[in-house]
């Protein structure tokens, strides 16, 4: 008897429809299951014989066939032994096949017939809603991801048994309750305030600059600056995830399989620190199935690379078209895929490999070959992606045992959110939300400057030999700075600042 089953797959970021076709004729015992499928759906025969058997429900002694359609589309992970283990009970007569046909079931079996958690529930589930597909059955650990998409009829089952009992009617399985996003945003916490952080007044402002308009920004110093420390706070200045760019984020950590299962979705924007031993393929992503990396976890968020001489050049340098595009491709032999990674790159880094080159208060014992061949390791293209360079000296002893009181991140949060509130209306016709996503169409538009900025804009580029890129860029961050102010031009001063932002290039790279 043949049976089918509707089930769903994955190709990236994007789901696609799938049919489960189990048929069960006399012959030879043997299970052989075809449509070009990976190693973990052909382990699933002993996984589902058991779970069967560990049901209480007869595992046929015939030839089983399995057909994943489409036939033509590379199938990974365990996701399907639900679906396949429903389909050879149908096939055999031990569940009517009438009643598996309006649902869409995903979901990995253990040995004990346990159903357990799988990845990438939430952008299957985003595809089957855009898809007009109504009811799902899915593993029960797997229900607070499917919690935030409404529309649906989305049944958590534990185990196999429950799903066969679920299907016949015998068990009634309350349907996963929509939540509010809304609610769990306001429970979320700052775990690291800008008022803990002494001194530093030129770097937190160009952080706030940063974080107002999306910029990059890296942070040059010697060690203990507080370096660190800025880039750990820089994530509570942010403006608050929209419910979108949540699930935007959520999709990829949940084929990663970094999703938290008790939240079910993100509420802050992610904060990735790679340590610098990272590969090349942990920052892009990859793998035998194209899995996002680092890149496109930090979506929507900061990436924070410390130390960044210290990673290879080979890593850094895959950082130039995303920084660039605000995507990654990732190709490997059997898929190419297009993983978003649209996020702020926060560096920091020793001017020098003792760390006290140009500091004011150490003495540097660097040979000038030494500090060259360390700066060097940082590329020329790749520095000129970074919008904002700045040089952060050692913290005063006065300032650390000073009795003012640093300014907190939800105060300068409130002058960044109505930055990106102007931005968001300037953009409110194309896909932009931030002035460093600016193209040179908008930059001519949105950036017009006067005779004056224009004379010292072009006395800056000659003396500090600047490129087309930080030219654009300076403009970039000139844009945020007037935001910042109120102000619907730029002036004169903003232009001047943000040209401070870009000196070091001339002070450490000439």
């Amino acid at each position: 008897m043949l049976a089918i089953i509707h089930s769903l797959g994955l190709s990236g970021l994007d789901g696609y429809k799938m049919q489960i076709e189990v048929d069960i004729n006399q012959g030879l015992p043997g299970y052989d299951i075809v449509g070009l499928v990976g190693a973990s759906i052909k382990e699933s025969k002993e996984r589902i014989k058991s779970a069967i058997k560990n049901s209480k429900f007869q595992y046929p002694i015939l030839k089983i066939i399995v057909n994943m359609a489409p036939a033509d589309t590379k199938k990974e992970g365990p996701m399907y032994d639900l679906p396949i283990a429903l389909g050879i009970l149908c096939a055999s007569d031990q569940l009517d096949v009438n009643k598996t046909r309006e649902y869409v079931m995903l979901g990995e079996l253990g040995l004990n017939g346990s159903v357990n958690k799988v990845n990438g529930i939430l952008p299957m589930l985003i595809y089957a809603k855009q898809a007009g597909i109504k009811k799902f059955i899915i593993p029960k650990a797997n229900a607070k991801e499917a919690s935030f998409i409404d529309g649906m009829d989305i049944y958590p089952v534990s185990t196999l048994e429950e799903a066969v009992m679920f299907l016949k009617g015998e068990l009634d399985i309350p349907k996963v309750e929509v939540q509010s996003f809304k609610d769990l945003m306001n429970n979320t916490k700052v775990s690291n305030d800008f008022k803990y952080i002494k001194g530093q007044a030129k770097a937190k402002r160009a952080m706030e600059i940063a974080a107002a308009g999306g910029h990059n920004v890296l942070l040059i110093g010697p060690p203990g600056s507080g370096k660190t420390m800025m880039a750990k706070a820089f994530p509570s200045i942010l403006p608050d995830l929209t419910f979108e760019e949540a699930l935007e984020i959520s999709k990829i950590h949940s084929i990663a399989g970094t999703l938290d299962s008790n939240t079910g979705i993100l509420t802050k924007r992610p904060f990735r620190s790679p340590h610098h031993t990272a590969t090349t393929i942990a920052l892009t992503g990859g793998g035998r199935t194209a899995k996002p990396g680092e890149i496109s976890l930090t979506h929507n968020g900061v990436l924070f690379l410390d130390e960044m001489p210290e990673y290879s050049r080979n890593s850094l340098e895959t950082l130039r078209q995303p920084l660039e595009d605000g995507v990654i491709t990732v190709s490997r032999l059997e898929a190419s895929i297009v993983y978003p990674a649209n996020f702020t790159l926060i560096a920091s880094m020793n001017p020098c490999p003792c760390g006290n080159y140009g500091s004011t208060t150490n003495e540097c014992k660097c040979t000038p070959q030494a500090i060259r061949k360390y700066l060097n390791k940082l590329s020329g293209p790749l520095m000129d992606r970074i919008d904002m360079h700045i040089e952060v000296d050692n913290v005063k002893y006065s300032d650390l045992q000073g009795e003012a009181n640093e300014e907190s991140s939800a105060s300068i949060k409130a002058r960044v959110d109505k930055a990106r509130e102007i931005q968001l209306q300037r953009f409110a016709d194309s896909d932009n939300y931030a002035n460093s996503k600016m193209n040179d169409r908008q930059i001519k538009k949105y950036c017009n400057i006067s005779e004056e900025s224009h004379f010292i804009l072009k006395v800056a580029f000659e003396k500090l030999n600047l490129s087309a890129r930080a030219y654009n860029r300076i403009l970039k961050v000139a844009r945020t700075i007037a935001d910042l102010e109120g102000s619907k031009d730029i002036q004169d001063e903003h232009i001047m600042e943000a040209i401070s932002y870009r000196s070091l290039d001339n002070k450490y790279w000439s």
